[in-house]
């Protein structure tokens, strides 16, 4: 038991020892945690009675914390989204963007201080993907951690200057497989689909059929298989290598039956269209899960028209299996230089580096897997389309194993992600993610031998969750350092100088002091992204005689500066002002 049940029970065990019990229903404790009627102080003693009463409610949060031993499902992540907009009612507010095929919210919380889109902002993304639950764990987390800090003088400074939009699960259809009674890997949402294109949809599904509530693997004994066992760990199948003449022993499926008889296996079950694969630059047309058209469904399209109408974001977070943050995007000359820019511009690929190495040494994540982006990816869109900043990481990945010297371990003779897991989580004590091998009746393979088995849905992708909390704590703390190199605008080295004739010649420097440029490469080139704005604002006498009142830089890069001049006529004080949504704006008073 907990420490905050054990302080719950004494405080019950004293109301017992004082006073004549009266049990009523009082809260509706977490399901996992031990069950009881609360007893409270009868009426005779109101002040102690309400005592009581505070001092529970007040534990309610701790012990939702301490409850939470799993990944959230909607309705808890529902429950802690909101919590956030009560408790913290001056920093936070959360809307639905989007309500899902599966009927669900696509909940966004913006959080900051005073007017937040007059300040630049970081929008923060999960349930890019619909299996990799830690990245809503990780956009709630953030949002959690930065409100449970708001308290102190940095968080509080933070906040003054920056805005941060929260969308923490984009996927909230497909996350909720991971809950479900038939629990599966599943990236679609509820839209019913036609991804075999025979006119049926959703005819072929999982089938679970060893009856563990799982879907895992079944291997099919055939001369003909193109897989064999791995030889360091025979629960584990690799691949054959025909260049090589090796030969397999087994086919390998998803586990499952040809429900439509047309030779294919669960190619086109329940979970529709995949929010990383919807989305406009590349869009994988009529591949399984890319939709009928880019931005087809209601939350993607909701979550675009959402981030275009805000200017002030200058950077994209996403948590999916995408990772430029781990091994950052390098630059490509023939690739950024094509008509349909297909490549990172060579300063936003610096950028990126930077951002890269701030997120490696925060995080240890250098040694994660590259990745290619395949196209329809919201990572891609954040830059090519949104043309922002924009960056995603998977968050966690299961490290390389060095072999167990004491128990004579040789190192993987074949690298192989399930092999390496496997040994991964025997060394950390974690158990029940591999189901056994075990014998099937299969009506696709009758007479064959046929087994159901293999690694559980999730494991590789998703940590235990006793990991989680710490995983949470380093990406935080990385987006409030990243949040450090945002661009910020000062007017610098103000000058003026009479010149006779009522004329007054003003001088001075508009710099970023940001590590970030004010705007990426590709969005100095886009219609939609709002430039800095440099305004002089004159008086009733007053008159801009050379140099332009109202003019727009293209964008400043970061610690460097512009030098402006002007000559004005007149007397009195006026007043420039410079800034663009993504940096911010500042002003100064000049008497003439």
């Amino acid at each position: 038991m907990s420490n905050c049940w054990r302080l719950v029970s004494k405080l019950l065990a004293l109301s017992l020892l004082t006073c004549q019990p009266h049990p009523i229903p009082f809260i509706n404790f977490p399901a996992r945690q031990p069950s009881f009627s609360l007893y409270l102080f009868p009426k005779k003693f109101p002040c102690m009675r309400k005592k009581l009463i505070a001092l529970l409610c007040g534990l309610l949060p701790l012990l939702a914390a301490e409850a939470q031993n799993d990944y959230s499902n909607y309705q808890q992540q529902t429950n802690r989204i909101q919590a956030l907009s009560k408790q913290y009612p001056q920093l936070a507010s959360v809307k639905s963007i989007a309500r899902t095929a599966g009927n669900k919210d696509a909940w966004m919380i913006t959080i900051g201080a005073g007017n937040t889109t007059s300040k630049p902002a970081i929008a923060i993304v999960g349930g890019v993907e619909g299996n990799h639950l830690l990245g809503t764990e990780l956009a709630i987390g953030f949002a959690e951690d930065l409100l449970k800090g708001s308290n102190t003088d940095s968080i509080k400074a933070l906040l003054s200057k920056t805005t941060f939009y929260v969308f923490p699960n984009m996927s909230p259809d497909a996350t909720e497989q991971y809950f479900a009674k038939l629990k599966y890997e599943r990236q679609g949402n509820a839209t019913s689909t036609d991804d075999d294109r025979d006119g049926k949809n959703d005819e072929d599904g999982y089938d679970d059929l060893d009856g563990n509530g799982k879907i895992t693997w079944i291997r099919v004994e055939s001369p003909l298989g193109d897989y064999k066992l791995h030889p360091d760990d025979p629960r584990v199948l690799i691949k054959t290598d025909a260049s090589k003449g090796e030969k397999g022993k087994y086919l390998l499926l998803a586990e499952g039956i040809d429900n439509d008889k047309d030779n294919q296996f669960n190619e086109d079950g329940e979970g529709g269209v995949w929010f990383n694969k919807n989305f406009t630059y590349k869009h994988p047309s009529f591949t399984q899960g890319a939709g009928e058209f880019a931005v087809s469904e209601k939350e993607t399209r909701a979550l675009a028209d959402q981030l275009f109408d805000l200017f002030n974001v200058y950077a994209l977070i996403s948590f999916s299996s995408n990772n430029n943050l781990s091994t950052p995007i390098a630059y490509s000359a023939p690739a950024a230089s094509q008509r349909i820019v297909a490549g990172y511009q060579e300063a936003d690929a610096k950028a990126n580096t930077l951002v890269s190495d701030l997120y490696n040494k925060i995080t240890g994540m250098k040694e994660a897997p590259k990745t290619t982006a395949a196209g329809g990816d919201f990572l891609s869109w954040g830059y090519y389309h949104y043309a922002r900043y924009s960056y995603s990481t998977p968050g966690w990945f299961v490290p390389k194993v060095k072999p167990d010297t004491a128990k004579k371990e040789k190192a993987l003779s074949v690298e192989d992600p399930t092999a390496n897991y496997l040994r991964w989580a025997a060394q950390q004590g974690i158990t029940n993610t591999f189901t056994e091998w075990k014998p099937v009746q299969h009506p696709d393979f009758a007479g064959r031998t046929v087994e159901a088995g293999g690694l559980d849905p999730f494991v590789l992708i998703n940590p235990p969750f006793k990991l989680v909390p710490d995983i949470v704590k380093k990406h935080t703390d990385f987006v409030l350092k990243l949040a450090a190199y945002q661009p910020e605008l000062d007017i610098l080295n103000v000058k003026t100088e009479k010149v006779g004739n009522g004329l007054t010649r003003i001088t001075l420097d508009v710099a970023n002091k940001g590590i970030l440029a004010s705007h990426t490469k590709l969005g100095e080139r886009s219609y939609w992204i709002k430039r800095i704005q440099v305004k002089v604002n004159t008086g009733g006498n007053q008159s801009v005689i050379s140099g332009r009142k109202n003019q727009l830089l293209n964008s400043l890069e970061g610690l460097s500066s512009q030098q402006l001049t002007w000559l004005v006529k007149g007397t009195g004080k006026i007043t420039i002002e410079a800034g663009s949504p993504t940096t911010g704006i500042v002003k100064t008073d000049i008497n003439l």
